[in-house]
């Protein structure tokens, strides 16, 4: 937002008693404004995928019940979209003290400044207008955190001003107090120092801040979320006891459950330079599925759904380059670029102790797998006998070099290809890519079932079935 507010909210504290508003803590806020969409039937948690009869029914009850929160979650399972998620579920526009450091209620001021200011002014207090999307602050926790950041410390030139150590006025508020009335999100949260995280227990409990030996009583009005990966939660660092007390609840996330879950991350998530068909990246979902399973990767480490994410944005770019290189007008992902994904995404995974060296093997084995349990599902009950003994005739070349229009020309005119087409979504299209695709995971399926051979060229960029 740029910070422009309706013309028509109030500007003085005297506007804003006469127009009826109400003041409401921010965690009553949410709870009320939740219960409004689940009456009316309308989702607050829109983008986010996979968690509906799990995940979000224990956030929607910590929420409705007033608690604090940490997510408890490997990497790449959205713990941080769904913190993000949480400000649809405040005011689209809440009053403020104008000036306020921290953001105070024009009904409630906390600090010495404004309280002072409310006493002079009175009715001509004037108020400014915050739109819900500032009222979210979120921290990445690192070990060089300081109290400083999250809490607070003395100003040294509001102390050079003349004003003594032991004046309240002379802290500079640090992120939590600045998202006075509002939610504070803590990514890796066992990543903060134990020292620090004892500098929240105040705040979460007491709602007080102790800034360089005095304590300022401030009736911080906050809701406190936090993320945790629990490879760090045991081994890297930990939540301190106390601290973990003070959450009300403790939510642990998953990865998608249900393969459509899955394809519907990354439809959702992954920028594709060109168009990928369906059947592609379900084989995508599939091989990140395997993978999430294999004895040989590191599961403690997981597999992150920005994992299949940048698969598919691979995958798109790979169609790309060789439209470029074909001088096809039109670019339509095939099979063959998935070839691309394990050499460029196999940095992005943990390997169990014992299989260095067998990466790519590991990889390749999985996507084959992926590729096979994918045709199988969307050609099941189709009859390819015909295709296979056409082409063992009159082999098909295909390959990184190898345009789309010259693939499907090269097919034999077979009834069966028209039921493959239908299928795999490449019918009534004059472009020749979807119709490439398509044939292609038929010929692969075949290669895989060994009912085909696959013969690669020396340039190493096409293959021959047959």
């Amino acid at each position: 937002m740029d910070g422009t507010f309706p013309a028509d909210l109030p500007r003085s504290l005297d506007e804003l008693r006469a127009s009826g508003h109400q003041l409401r803590d921010v965690k009553t806020e949410i709870r009320e404004n939740l219960l409004a969409a689940l009456r009316a039937g309308t989702d607050p948690w829109q983008g986010i995928v996979g968690f509906d009869s799990t995940v979000i029914p224990q956030v929607e009850r910590a929420l409705i019940a007033g608690h604090d929160m940490v997510l408890l979650g490997e990497r790449g399972q959205g713990k941080t979209r769904l913190l993000r998620t949480m400000i649809s579920l405040l005011d689209e526009w809440t009053p403020v003290i104008e000036g306020s450091e921290i953001g105070e209620h024009p009904y409630a001021p906390i600090t010495p400044a404004s309280v002072r200011r409310a006493a002079e002014l009175g009715g001509g207090l004037p108020v400014t207008w915050r739109h819900r999307s500032e009222r979210y602050t979120e921290k990445l926790a690192t070990p060089d955190t300081a109290v400083a950041d999250l809490i607070g410390d003395v100003d040294p030139v509001k102390v050079s001003e003349g004003r003594s150590l032991g004046d309240p006025e002379t802290i500079h508020f640090g992120l939590v107090p600045r998202a006075h009335r509002g939610i504070v999100a803590i990514n890796e949260l066992p990543d903060l120092a134990e020292r620090i995280q004892v500098a929240l227990l105040n705040v979460m409990e007491e709602r007080d801040i102790q800034v360089r030996g005095y304590t300022l009583r401030l009736p911080l009005d906050v809701l406190m979320v936090a993320s945790a990966n629990p490879e760090d939660y045991t081994n890297r660092g930990r939540i301190i006891t106390p601290l973990k007390d003070r959450f009300g609840a403790e939510i642990r996330t998953h990865y998608p459950l249900e393969l459509s879950d899955e394809i519907g991350v990354i439809e959702q998530e992954a920028r594709l330079a060109a168009d990928v068909p369906a059947h592609l990246l379900e084989i995508i979902a599939r091989f990140t599925r395997h993978l999430r399973e294999s004895t040989a990767v590191d599961q403690s480490s997981g597999v992150s759904a920005r994992f299949s994410v940048a698969a598919a944005e691979t995958v798109a770019a790979a169609a790309l380059r060789r439209a470029a290189l074909t001088g096809e007008t039109g670019a339509t992902a095939r099979p063959v670029d998935l070839e691309s994904v394990p050499a460029v995404l196999r940095g992005k995974l943990e390997f169990a102790s014992g299989e260095e060296g067998r990466e790519d093997e590991i990889l390749r084995h999985l996507l084959r797998r992926a590729t096979a349990d994918t045709a199988r599902a969307r050609l099941r009950g189709v009859d390819l006998t015909a295709l296979a003994e056409a082409v063992t005739a009159h082999p098909v070349r295909t390959g990184e070099r190898v345009p789309a229009a010259d693939v499907v020309v090269a097919l034999p005119k077979i009834p069966v290809l028209a039921e493959i087409a239908n299928r795999l979504g490449a019918a009534g299209t004059e472009d020749p890519g979807p119709m490439a695709s398509a044939a292609e995971l038929a010929l692969e399926l075949l290669f895989l079932t060994r009912r085909l051979a696959k013969d690669p060229s020396d340039d190493g960029d096409t293959v021959s079935y047959g």
